[in-house]
């Protein structure tokens, strides 16, 4: 199975939809504001197999200090092929010159994939969150 791997920011708001929603992330029934998301964002990274979005991975950054990864996503039906690395390999070449990389993971069974780029765990830190679904 050949995934392709694309550095765009531009997607149809059903490509985006349908993969947010394969994953239960609330964000998937906004599609109009996923897109406009992605053309905000510094970088995106897209796994693709034939036409469908399979995978993405976003980052946010000032340039200088501070990124943030907002988010990886894999469709379920995809996982397990190793394209959340392969996104995560992508995106990390561009983020090697800021002093902080920071991610936010919402699963804790996550923690042990992120720990493989070297992310660490603050001692007393939580994130928090506004949720502004009206």
């Amino acid at each position: 199975m050949e995934i392709i791997y694309k550095e765009t920011k531009i997607f149809r708001e059903e490509d985006l939809q349908r993969l947010f929603l394969s994953v239960k992330w609330e964000s998937g029934n906004y599609p109009e504001k996923l897109v406009n998301a992605m053309k905000n964002s510094t970088h995106v990274i897209s796994a693709w197999h034939n036409e469908r979005l399979v995978g993405l991975v976003r980052e946010l950054d000032d340039q200088e200090t501070v990124a943030l990864i907002h988010y990886l996503l894999v469709d379920p039906q995809y996982q397990g092929l190793h394209i959340g690395d392969s996104l995560m390999k992508h995106l990390m070449k561009y983020l090697d010159k800021l002093l902080y990389v920071k991610i936010m993971p919402s699963d804790p069974k996550t923690i042990p994939f992120y720990e493989r780029y070297g992310f660490k765990q603050y001692e007393n830190y939580s994130a928090m969150v506004i949720k502004n679904f009206n």
